[in-house]
């Protein structure tokens, strides 16, 4: 088996049997899901091609070092991708550098290059150590006009030469259209059919101006299923905020793989946030989802990430914004005590969440708490507020938002100078 593959988890699901012919409930009573998937369906049986090395190097706060690149590589690597995308090493030299450097990490996760399909490019990239090449080239008539201005024959001669060429080195190729969905249909299948039968290991959509809708997903992915042989690959952006209804959709019509960022940044409004379809996922399948990638892990690469290129997790962030699990209105919260499910999708403690309002909460999950939410208290601070939620939940347990006021309460206190 390719490294960093694993086998596909089937899933059984209970259905109740009350349930409609729309939806079931799994047996966690938490999952909402198809009751008859389509027969094309890859929705548990997917992989992650990261690419906050690539495209996400393209956001406008990034700017990574060779040290940066390593961490993150680490952490997505301990996160459970299969694939890491990094720049293209045709990019400068340190690119270069940084490309041998990553792959020289011993890591799990395949190691892909992001390249133009160009030979020069092509020649550099196969020099680095990498398992494999992202060949991309412009196939809409806007690409084709304005940025390279070459015409569908030219780019079928030059992608044939490009990959026949990576082929011979023995290294993984994907060949991607750009600007897939303002393409001509009939150019677009005649270009896969030419290189799914050249042998490359997948053909790859990209919405590179976020344009698209989940419908005309569906429709292309698959049309495209029923030409090529070869692995699907999409990659979404996320202009229109239909990235990972976009990725869902995909794998719906028998897509393999999605392109993710950390946190979806990239190249203006980013591409599907790897966190948010983690969340996509772990609806339609928990148990596939949790067997293949440890979710425990996904704040700690958010934050990594976050802090590199200084900005903060969204309030409103997929699983980990410090609103994502909060409960106000009264009907919410009585419902959530009785049964968390009537109004939580997603179970916080699978991704690592521990209640804190409780007297045997301990300070290194406020702290985690603490720093979820941008506060600044050192560690002895931590165990003082600690300690107050300790003695308040001695009478009561302490809802989330009871808590955050009273760190906000206490960070305030700290950080207020004392008056003369």
């Amino acid at each position: 088996m390719p490294k960093s593959e694993k086998e596909p988890v089937s899933k059984r699901v209970k259905t109740a049997s009350n349930a409609s012919s729309v939806g079931t409930i799994n047996d966690t009573g938490a999952i909402y899901k198809p009751k008859f998937s389509d027969s094309l369906s890859r929705v548990n049986n997917f992989s992650i091609i990261e690419s906050t090395l690539r495209e996400g190097e393209q956001f406008g706060n990034a700017f990574f070092t060779t040290e940066d690149k390593v961490k993150i590589a680490k952490a997505l690597d301990d996160f459970g991708v299969e694939y890491i995308e990094i720049t293209s090493p045709a990019a400068s030299e340190q690119s270069r550098q940084d490309c041998i450097t990553i792959c020289n990490l011993g890591l799990k996760a395949k190691i892909l290059t992001h390249v133009r399909c160009h030979m020069d490019d092509a020649r550099i990239a196969v020099e680095t150590g990498v398992d494999g090449l992202d060949v991309v080239i412009g196939t809409s008539s806007y690409l084709r006009e304005f940025s390279h201005g070459k015409d569908m024959d030219y780019i079928i001669k030059q992608a044939t030469e490009v990959i026949t060429f990576i082929k011979s080195k023995g290294l993984e190729v994907r060949f991607s259209s750009e600007d897939s969905f303002r393409s001509d249909l009939v150019d677009l299948l005649n270009l896969y059919k030419t290189v799914d039968k050249l042998g490359v290991n997948r053909v790859g959509i990209a919405d590179t101006v976020g344009c698209a809708n989940p419908r005309q997903v569906y429709d292309l992915v698959k049309t495209l299923r029923g030409v090529v042989s070869c692995d699907i690959e999409c990659h979404f952006h996320n202009d229109t905020g239909c990235a990972i209804a976009n990725a869902y959709a995909a794998l719906e019509a028998g897509a393999t793989h999605i392109d993710t960022s950390v946190l979806g940044i990239g190249e203006r409004n980013g591409i599907t946030p790897l966190g948010g379809l983690c969340a996509r996922m772990y609806v339609a399948d928990k148990q596939y989802v949790m067997d293949k990638y440890d979710l425990h892990k996904l704040r700690e690469v958010e934050n990594l990430v976050a802090e590199t290129v200084q900005i903060q997790v969204p309030f409103n962030n997929y699983i980990t914004g410090y609103c994502a699990f909060t409960h106000k209105a009264g009907i919410h919260a009585k419902a959530i005590l009785n049964n968390p499910s009537t109004y939580e999708i997603l179970k916080p403690d699978d991704f690592g969440y521990v209640s804190i309002g409780h007297r045997l909460t301990g300070w290194n999950a406020v702290k985690n708490r603490v720093q979820q939410l941008g506060l600044k208290l050192s560690d002895d601070e931590v165990k003082e507020v600690t300690s107050q939620i300790k003695q308040l939940a001695d009478l009561k347990p302490l809802g989330i938002e009871e808590v955050d006021t009273l760190l906000r309460v206490f960070h305030d206190k700290m950080n207020t100078p004392a008056e003369d």
